[in-house]
Order: C-alpha cells, then structure tokens, then sequence
C-alpha cells in the first residue's frame, strides 16, 4: 500500500520540456462534460454491482453536477458509496473498468476546446497533469490517453490486491489539490509562477491561485464572478450545448432521474 496521500502517475515525458513550467487540469466539467466517477459508477451498475435506487441516486447527482456545478455534500455522498461498493474489488478489475469507462463513456466528452488547450501546453515543452479526485486508476487512464503528462487522483487503500472500502489520506479535492500540486512542484523544481491551472469549480480556488496562470474553464457561478473580479481568462465550451445535455429547459427532475435510469437499463454489460 502506498504511503503516500496521494500518488502522481507519470503516462508520458515531454521530450523537450520547458524547464519550471506545467499546466494542471481539473477533470470533471473541465476536461470533459460531466462527472468522470458518475461514468464509472454506471459501468459499475452493467457489472450488476448495485440496484436501481443506487444508480438513480447516482443518477440525480451527476444531473446536477452537470446543470449547476460541483457541490460537496454531493461529492461526499458520490465518494462514500463508490467506496462501499469498491470494496472487495480487485485492483485488475478496476484497471480493466477505467479502460472500458474511457472508451464507452468518456472519450465522447472531452471538451475540444479544453483538449486543444492541453495540447497546446505540450507543443511547447509544458509538462500537462490532471488534478482530480476521480480514483487515480481512471485519471491514469484520461491522461495516458491523451498523451499528458501524468494524473493526480484519489488513491483507494488495497490490500492483498483488492480495494478495502478505505481512502489512503482523503479525496482529491479543494485545497487538497494544491497541496498536492505543491508537492509535485517541489519534486519536478517547477515556478509555479510560471505555471497554469484550469478548473470549472470555486472549489479548486486554492489551486487557481496557487499558479501564476488560473484559467476558468465552463465556470460555475461563484468562479466566474471570482475570475471576471480578477481578471481572470474564461472559457466556456457549453455554448448551445447544456440544455440539449439533458433537457434542462423542458425536463422535470424526476423526468431526468427517469431518463438517466433508462440510459442505465438498456446498456447492461456482461457482470464481473
């Protein structure tokens, strides 16, 4: 088991890198549409590990993640019932999930324009890392896929090869996350002065302002009222495009719910 709180996985080096200079991305809404472990929790659902009731809560939760940004209490609740249901798990089946996770649900929503910037980042020697409480497995997976850098993500306990249910330090998230790139910067002697942040959340403030960059990306509310007070660069990749996600103009909530859970019942996969 790791000691550390918190492991980075290096997927690919920059060849010629721009000495003291990275750029970090936050996962959920700002690389890409939604919330990564919501996708991971429905592949879950194919597998049979949980009921009806569980995926509608999961269900309801990424609705509004989507629609109106990141809550705690709901990241918290997100988090506390992926670990219930992790435990016992093996760390090959979880590897093995994150790939098909990847290609069935979330390489559909990456944000273009979010993609683009990263890679714009590593044509110019930048180091390019994910920062995210997505379980360090699946950000891994994101991130080699890509072609970044490496990932920072949550990491689960595991003993004798399997997920205990249990956190090894806490989830990756709010100042969490600029400790953690903090720590990175120390190790890689990076002038985080000189570096980038990208998030969509107020959340992930510690962060922003721990770089000499912040860039908002799909902001929620309070971010973008923070970043347009300091002056902050916005990128909003939502144009025309949130109400379509699930019909928030028209759809009721339990209408949605519904129709997530619908969504759930026709893609059943094999179980594990």
């Amino acid at each position: 088991m790791p000691e550390e709180k918190y492991v980075a996985v290096v997927t690919k080096p920059v060849a010629a890198p721009q000495s003291g200079e990275a750029a970090f991305f936050d996962v959920d809404n700002t690389l890409m549409r939604g919330a990564s472990l919501f996708h991971v929790a429905r592949k879950m659902h194919q597998r049979g590990a949980f009921t009806m009731a569980q995926a509608a809560g999961f269900a309801w939760k990424q609705f509004k993640f989507v629609a109106r940004g990141e809550n705690m209490d709901d990241v918290h609740a997100v988090r506390d019932s992926a670990l219930t249901l992790a435990a016992g798990i093996t760390v090959d089946d979880i590897k093995a999930l994150g790939e098909e996770v990847y290609d069935e649900m979330i390489a559909s929503r990456i944000w273009p324009g979010a993609k683009a910037l990263a890679e714009q980042h590593l044509r110019v020697g930048r180091r390019v890392w994910l920062v995210t409480a997505t379980p360090i497995e699946v950000a891994t997976v994101i991130s080699t896929r890509l072609g970044l850098t490496g990932a920072l993500g949550t990491v689960g306990e595991i003993s004798e090869g399997m997920y205990t249910g249990r956190l090894v330090g806490d989830i990756l998230h709010g100042s969490a996350k600029a400790v953690a790139v903090q720590a990175i910067a120390d190790a890689e002697e990076l002038d985080l002065k000189r570096c980038w942040a990208y998030s969509d959340s107020y959340n992930d403030i510690p962060l922003l302002t721990l770089v000499g960059h912040p860039v908002a990306i799909n902001p929620d509310a309070r971010l973008r009222r923070h970043a347009r007070d300091n002056n902050w660069p916005v990128y909003d990749f939502r144009s025309g495009r949130r109400a379509a996600t699930f019909g928030l103009k028209a759809a009721t909530a339990g209408g949605a719910v519904y129709g997530l859970w619908k969504g759930f019942a026709r893609i059943r996969g094999p179980r594990i």
